[in-house]
């Protein structure tokens, strides 16, 4: 799918004569032309509606603010530009589904408060920061990395794809506020507080077997400095798997605008990594945005058939897991070769066409995005998937299928401008807001 790009510089003492020609040319011509809708009517077919969709979404810059990769990625075994790649997000899917900048994730578990643990979790997250500067070095014609929203403009205006860096887990810093600056220097413009279980930073929404439910109630003494310092440097908080009490620590504290890079709202599906509206209310106070996931369990309440039961112990057995989603579980699956863990996530994948789960399609997902419109507006939302992570949505599962979301967007009745605010207007405002807060713009 190629995408259009106007940009006019008009000076401005002509501007209002060419605006008003442009404006008087428009009345002559009549505005029934289907190139000057930008919302859906009632009265148009289902062929005509779709043919809105495509031009909007080729209109609109589009952004997904959470993606998941390996130490391969963007190595000899893993090109990004292959058809043949089955990653939810390459290079080749987000030309075809029109998915414009991608924020790659660095990401790292938690793991034990050592400076030992720190600085392996350390040497994992530098491993993939390398990775995905390795993106465009690979394929120059094809993508370049954004530091700052009038990167991202500027690349994509180019014609090449955007790909940005955002860092799942602040664990990798330990106890040292000078990593935060060195992973903004290695390209960073988030930081996900914590992940699955409490960290030194912040309590989770998930936490692990044997854990209390809060350990701070909320943001630690150094989360506290931690968010201060991303304050400073210009990198955006991210609450995404922080718990709400640890949530609303972030959004009263931080002087900029936060996010959830990979959230929903609970008010449509009650589960812990969703943001509820007392939440939302505080993410308008703030500014922020939340990024409405597209990981299936998140989205919809599913239930499992004895025959799936029995099939997940089958495969828990043959790939050596111990029960459950305790530590024991977290460090036999950190301790698989990648080629290990491909075969699982396909294994995995065999077992949902065999005995599928309850059906999650992009009607389901856009509700969470319609519930968070509707509570707070439509400043306040964005997209942020988790593919290589998860997925699971019918008509959404990678980057090739990003126009679905528009198509679902525009049969509900969104505007083209607000469309253009959920994919990635938003976002963007954040970041601005979050530059120059810290003083860079």
């Amino acid at each position: 799918m190629t995408k259009h790009r106007l940009f006019l510089a008009i000076p401005s003492q002509v501007s209002f004569g060419i605006l008003t020609l442009a404006a008087l040319t428009l009345l002559l011509s009549g505005c029934s032309s289907t190139s000057t809708i930008h919302r859906a009517s009632k009265s148009m077919s289902d062929d005509e509606v779709a043919s809105l969709a495509k031009r909007i979404h080729e209109r609109v810059l589009t952004i997904d603010t959470h993606d998941d990769i390996s130490s391969d990625f963007a190595s000899e075994k893993d090109d990004e530009s292959s058809p043949d790649n089955r990653r939810q997000v390459t290079l080749h899917k987000m030309k075809k589904g029109g998915l414009d900048a991608e924020f790659f994730a660095v990401f790292t578990g938690n793991g034990e408060r050592t400076a030992e643990a720190y600085e392996s979790a350390y040497k994992r997250a530098v491993s993939l920061f390398d990775a995905i500067h390795r993106l465009p070095e690979r394929h120059p014609a094809l993508v370049d990395i954004a530091y700052s929203p009038d990167d991202v403009a500027r690349i994509h205006a180019s014609g090449k794809l955007v790909a940005c860096i955002g860092m799942e887990n602040g664990y990798p810093a330990g106890a040292d506020l000078g990593k935060v600056k060195e992973f903004y220097d290695r390209g960073t413009r988030y930081i996900t507080l914590t992940h699955s279980g409490h960290n030194q930073i912040c309590d989770s929404s998930t936490p692990r077997e044997g854990e209390p439910k809060e350990e701070y109630g909320g943001l630690s003494d150094l989360g506290k400095q931690v968010v201060r310092e991303m304050n400073r440097l210009g990198v955006m908080v991210d609450v995404s798997h922080a718990s709400k009490n640890a949530t609303i620590a972030a959004l009263t504290l931080s002087k900029a605008p936060i996010i959830a890079s990979h959230s929903g709202a609970s008010a449509v599906h009650e589960h812990a990594r969703n943001v509820d509206d007392e939440a939302l209310r505080l993410f308008k106070k703030n500014g922020g945005v939340v990024q409405v996931v597209a990981l299936a369990d998140y989205i919809k309440a599913r239930t499992d058939s004895p025959e799936r039961l029995a099939a997940q112990e089958a495969i828990r057995k043959e790939f050596g897991l111990p029960a459950g989603r305790g530590e024991a579980a977290r460090k036999a699956m950190q301790a698989m070769s990648q080629e290990q863990r491909t075969k699982f996530r396909e294994t995995l994948r065999e077992l949902d066409t065999k005995y599928p789960r309850t059906s999650v399609t992009v009607s389901d997902m856009v509700d969470h995005i319609d519930h968070i419109v509707k509570t707070v507006g439509i400043d306040h939302v964005g997209i942020g998937t988790d593919f290589d992570g998860g997925g699971g949505v019918i008509g959404f599962n990678d980057a090739s299928e990003s126009i679905n979301i528009t198509m679902e967007l525009v049969k509900r009745g969104y505007s083209e401008e607000e469309i253009g605010k959920i994919w990635g207007g938003n976002l963007l405002r954040v970041w601005r807001e979050v530059e120059r807060v810290a003083g860079k713009r």
